[in-house]
């Protein structure tokens, strides 16, 4: 059994961070059910490498993070829609929603109306800048808050324009936080039956993101410049051209900097470090990286990486994330699993019996409208009626 199972997660997100929390919800075993406008579905629907899947509204931008949940498509900005949306909150666990602040007012989305209607109801709002402060009601995408938080500042190299890291981080570490959040209130919830509001502000999950960093800022007024793979103080935290690639090598500590010397031939450097106070390492950076600079051009990436991790010395060489996946650790590990035929990202951790899974694959825009409806006491013939006035799709 899932930790999940049994609990009701409705679903008022779209893009990627909120969809996000509510798909590792699911692939806990929670009854999740995405909501969707009527007439425009989640944009992600019609986003991806695929054009076909994209004409379909199946894109692989949603499937990343749509399998394992019921779909509904309701209108709520018809009086009807509303209803129905308060008869669904009445038997949820939770209600997961990232509209604006504007759009949660105007369909009546607070969480002083919905507890009303649940009051032990688990009510996340996912935002940009939170539902505090001057910028509330700014809105924002993962690239916007990169800026904002000074990832961008930190990222790319020394002297040269910033750069956003490519992947959406600030969205997928949101989105954990949310779901995070979620779960311990779940869990404050069995503890004492008080439902719990949580304000989740995509800028506040990037400066998470960025820990360390932040701590130095706090505490010195200067936060991380760019230095991009070369680190300023190791030697060893560094990437080198090898014979025919790029290899990122990890050597943090001074025991590991020694065996990476050692490994690269170069016994009487190891020795050196071995005896170096490790905050005085920085000091032989110069010596260091000149010395590998050198010798990792004697073999290929590949050989340098096996060679390296059997000495005990962090390395990989650079991939791309296409061969990643086709990796054996990739295909004896649980994150990636197979649905319904299709291979899908699912979770960053298994646990001995109830692990993550999903129990389906991603469904169409309102491709469990009915059965949901149902559920709350809705007949086909007056679904049906509903569908005909565009209330649901």
């Amino acid at each position: 059994m899932r930790p999940f199972e049994g609990v009701r997660v409705l679903d008022l997100t779209h893009v990627y961070a909120g969809p996000f929390a509510a798909y590792q919800l699911a692939a806990l075993g929670a009854e999740v059910i995405k909501i969707e406008p009527v007439n425009r579905p989640d944009m992600t629907r019609s986003e991806g490498a695929d054009a076909e899947l994209n004409a379909q509204g199946m894109g692989l931008a949603f499937q990343a993070q749509g399998a394992g949940k019921k779909c509904l498509a309701l209108d709520l900005g018809r009086t009807e829609g509303q209803e129905i949306f308060a008869r669904l909150v009445e038997t949820a666990d939770v209600v997961v929603l990232n509209y604006t602040l504007p759009a949660v007012r105007r369909l009546e989305l607070t969480y002083e109306r919905l507890s009303a209607l649940k009051p032990d109801l688990i009510y996340c709002a996912i935002s940009g800048f939170g539902q505090q402060g001057p910028k509330a009601e700014h809105p924002a995408y993962d690239t916007v808050i990169q800026a904002f938080s000074g990832i961008m500042a930190a990222n790319g190299e020394a002297g040269q324009d910033p750069v956003r890291v490519g992947p959406a981080m600030v969205d997928y570490g949101t989105g954990v936080q949310a779901a995070l959040a979620i779960s311990a209130a779940l869990y404050g919830r069995a503890m004492t039956g008080q439902g719990r509001r949580i304000d989740v502000a995509m800028a506040d999950a990037a400066l998470m993101l960025q820990n360390s960093g932040a701590c130095q800022a706090l505490a010195t007024g200067k936060g991380p410049r760019p230095h991009g793979n070369q680190d300023p103080a190791l030697a060893g935290y560094t990437s080198y051209q090898t014979a025919d690639g790029t290899l990122m090598i990890g050597a943090y500590t001074s025991k590991q900097m020694a065996a990476l010397m050692r490994t690269a031939g170069r016994p009487a450097e190891a020795d050196a470090i071995a005896r170096t106070p490790r905050a005085e390492i920085a000091g032989r950076r110069a010596w260091d990286a000149e010395i590998l600079t050198e010798v990792m051009l004697t073999r290929t990436a590949a050989e340098w990486e096996q060679l390296l991790n059997a000495h005990h010395v962090p390395a990989a060489r650079v991939r791309h994330l296409e061969e990643s996946l086709g990796e054996p650790h990739y295909q004896a590990c649980r994150a990636v699993q197979e649905v319904e035929g299709q291979k899908l990202a699912v979770a960053g951790f298994a646990y001995d019996h109830g692990s993550p899974a999903l129990d389906h694959g991603p469904h169409g825009h309102g491709a469990d409208s009915a059965a949901v409806l149902e559920g709350i006491g809705i007949s086909p013939d007056a679904f049906e009626a509903l569908k005909a006035r565009g209330t649901v799709a």
